[in-house]
């Protein structure tokens, strides 16, 4: 594995064929996506820390979806990728959209976990207040909050490494980083998906508080070329939560794609 900085993001890059491009989700790191490694064997994966997240620098000014979707772009420019595959989680998943409604010859296809058409305005409001938190009062108040609040009731109860791995990787993070995306993702706009053509797979959680399934179920319904799948006894963090499905999900379509 190779660590790169390409732009203003880090990406690991690793493994030889057809590229795999990860974006992570709020309080999230390339680390998000370590349960798929194994299952993307035969592709190039690259996984991005997003700016201001894992181990990319802060940038100096304000951070706003536009600005992360499009360092995404300039990253994997530099890297000399020309089409991938497109994965993201949670907030990854709007940058996802608008990078392939932008730049569609980019996206061989779309999958996506805990898709996020927009937040909603109690939402909106929650990310403000973390993101004062944050700057205020570091971050372990809000790992323990995210694990509390995110997970399923059974992966609480039977997964304490993924605890642990979630908690570590919310922790880990920067807080004036976290801070500033939590602003940009309050100030998320949705994508408008019915112009997005790119194959797309859906998969949500059952027990997923913050992109459940009647999300899920709408943004499908918009998507003119997409197909929903829904994990049983999963939270909002399913790439470790429920890997073992998850990676059976995907492996099998993208083969496909």
């Amino acid at each position: 594995m190779a660590t790169i900085k390409a732009g203003a993001c880090v990406c690991d890059v690793e493994g030889d064929g057809f590229p795999v491009v990860m974006i992570h989700g709020l309080g999230g790191t390339s680390n998000s996506y370590q349960p798929q490694m194994k299952a993307l064997e035969g592709y190039k994966v690259i996984r991005i820390d997003l700016p201001g997240a894992g181990r990319s620098a802060v940038p100096l000014s304000a951070l706003s979806i536009g600005y992360l979707a499009t360092e995404i772009v300039n990253a994997i420019n530099e890297l000399g990728v020309t089409c991938a595959h497109f994965v993201g989680h949670s907030m990854g998943t709007i940058m996802c959209q608008q990078i392939a409604l932008e730049n569609s010859a980019l996206v061989a296809s779309l999958t996506l976990f805990g898709a996020i058409i927009e937040p909603p305005e109690a939402a909106r409001a929650g990310l403000k207040a973390r993101a004062e938190a944050a700057r205020h009062n570091g971050m372990s108040d809000i790992a323990d909050q995210i694990i509390a609040n995110t997970l399923s009731p059974l992966t609480r109860e039977t997964k304490p490494e993924v605890l642990s791995f979630v908690r570590e990787s919310v922790m880990r993070q920067d807080a004036e980083g976290y801070a500033r995306t939590c602003e940009a993702l309050s100030a998320a706009q949705a994508i408008d998906a019915k112009h997005i053509q790119t194959p797309t797979l859906l998969v949500t959680g059952d027990g997923d508080p913050v992109a459940p399934v009647a999300m899920a179920e709408q943004l499908a319904e918009n998507l003119p070329n997409s197909e929903l799948s829904i994990i049983k006894n999963c939270g909002h963090w399913a790439t470790m939560e429920n890997a073992g499905e998850v990676n059976t999900l995907l492996t099998k379509f993208l083969l496909k794609s």
